[in-house]
């Protein structure tokens, strides 16, 4: 499994205890072991850390905590990629660009708008539950 992880399951698990924060931190710790790859672009490393330093007022301390993890993970460029018509929302372009670039296997993210669409460009599109779930099958 190669998974990017979106913005807003790295800030949910960084900023709360619940779902996110259980498959975020397994996620990790499967990285780690060599078991499955957890992605990382700039875009999304830029928004999490934004969010958590202006809307969350995570501490620089936390903050410096959260880039070192960040830095661990397969960082990947963005790649180029072109939406389809009717493609949510422009700002998801070069996230999706660098999933698709890197090879992912799926996209997680809790965005109800990309959720919707299942798949982009045969890429699955999974919610933090779903990929839970996978998780939960590889003990």
């Amino acid at each position: 499994m190669r998974w990017l992880l979106d913005s807003n399951v790295w800030v949910a698990a960084f900023a709360a205890r619940g779902l996110c924060a259980e498959l975020t931190f397994r996620a990790i710790e499967l990285h780690e072991q060599g078991i499955i790859a957890v992605m990382v672009c700039p875009t999304v490393q830029e928004e999490v850390l934004r969010i958590l330093a202006g809307k969350v007022g995570l501490p620089q301390e936390s903050l410096t905590r959260v880039r070192a993890l960040l830095a661990r993970m397969t960082t990947v460029p963005e790649g180029r990629w072109s939406p389809p018509p009717g493609f949510p929302d422009p700002g998801d372009v070069p996230i999706m660009g660098a999933a698709l670039e890197a090879g992912a296997t799926a996209l997680v993210t809790g965005d109800q708008a990309l959720l919707a669409l299942r798949a982009i460009d045969g890429l699955p599109v999974l919610s933090p539950r779903e990929a839970f779930l996978r998780l939960r099958r590889l003990r």
